[in-house]
């Protein structure tokens, strides 16, 4: 007699792997959160209490082939924190407020220790972001995935009050445009960084380098930062008029889309120190500098842009919240036909 078990698929491990989430998930559990894990749609109270006109806000992503960094070092209790991190930031930076988030785990064959060190790190993710994991689906797909190998996607929403939305409408010259460190590559760029430093130079991840502090693979792994309470700290007592989360496209391709078609940003990629993995990638790589600030972070995981006279005190903000941040450009007139993003060394303090 053929079984389901037969074919790949263990009914009884799915159900197994639900009651052992079951407590980690209901730790991100908000107020407004009905029902428990397990129904087939996540239950969610709207807060209409706070809001007068609210405007929900939605995000998806998954983590790239920063994904084969985790199966290299078989490790998998951070990666759960880069799917939230990269959903929450995009819905963030338009003054959303984080409500819920979802997770779609595929795997060839559920392994139950490695499916719950994801989760684990999803749950971290969303404590940290202040959502809510109400849902989710594990799928165990033998004849797509090899039996070690799984792939991520998460889908965040969050909620504004239409008239402290944040789109970048506002944004006018002589604004100036203030970088939020990233922890590292975050979750973008990782095809070019695991082709430069494990097939051109030949490196594993257990490689100690001079100038990493780390082996290569725990610098890589570095979970992607969430830039959601500090965002509303922020946004609680200055005045932004646009935000941009610095992921694939780098700053070149991501705080362009923010901008009215009347200016321009110029950057000064002195302002701040880029991180040593950056350097490495770039020298091992021989990669332009073009290339690199088209495709990686290069140290500035989240960008503002705000009056000249909320600078002093947002950079104060910043650091009284554990985190560093620079003034690393300034807006300005477009010229006709000119690149929205120009690099320049030149302070704009």
């Amino acid at each position: 007699m053929t079984t389901y078990r037969d074919s790949g698929v263990d009914i009884e491990a799915g159900d197994a792997f639900i009651q052992r989430i079951k407590p980690l998930v209901r730790t991100t559990f908000r107020p407004e959160v009905l029902g428990d894990v397990g129904g087939f749609g996540g239950l969610f109270r709207f807060p209409t209490d706070k809001y007068e006109d609210p405007v929900l806000v939605s995000g998806t992503d998954g983590v790239g082939t920063k994904l084969r960094v985790a199966l290299q070092l078989d490790r998998h209790d951070t990666i759960g924190i880069d799917l939230v991190a990269m959903c929450v930031n995009d819905v963030v930076v338009t003054g959303a407020e984080p409500l819920f988030f979802l997770d779609y785990l595929a795997m060839g064959k559920l392994h139950l220790e490695k499916a719950e060190a994801i989760v684990r790190g999803i749950v971290a993710g969303c404590r940290e972001a202040g959502c809510a994991l109400i849902g989710g689906e594990t799928a165990e797909m033998p004849a797509s995935y090899p039996d070690d190998e799984y792939d991520l996607a998460g889908f965040a929403v969050g909620v504004v009050e239409r008239s402290r939305l944040i789109d970048g409408a506002r944004i006018t010259v002589s604004d100036r445009v203030i970088g939020v460190a990233s922890t590292g590559l975050h979750s973008n760029g990782f095809s070019l960084a695991r082709r430069v430093l494990f097939e051109k130079a030949g490196l594993r991840v257990e490689s100690r380098l001079p100038r990493l502090s780390e082996p290569v693979g725990e610098a890589l792994l570095t979970p992607t930062r969430i830039y959601a309470k500090l965002v509303h700290a922020l946004l609680a007592e200055h005045e932004v008029h646009g935000m941009a989360h610095i992921t694939g496209g780098g700053i070149t391709g991501n705080l362009p889309r923010i901008l009215p078609s009347e200016c321009r940003v110029r950057i000064d990629p002195t302002a701040w120190k880029v991180p040593p993995i950056f350097t490495v990638i770039q020298e091992l790589g021989d990669i332009a500098h073009d290339e690199m600030f088209r495709v990686f972070n290069m140290g500035i995981g989240l960008v503002l842009v705000v009056p000249s006279s909320e600078v002093d005190p947002l950079l104060r903000h910043v650091q009284q919240l554990g985190q560093e941040a620079w003034v690393i450009g300034a807006v300005d007139k477009r010229p006709h036909e000119a690149k929205p993003l120009i690099y320049e060394s030149e302070r704009y303090s």
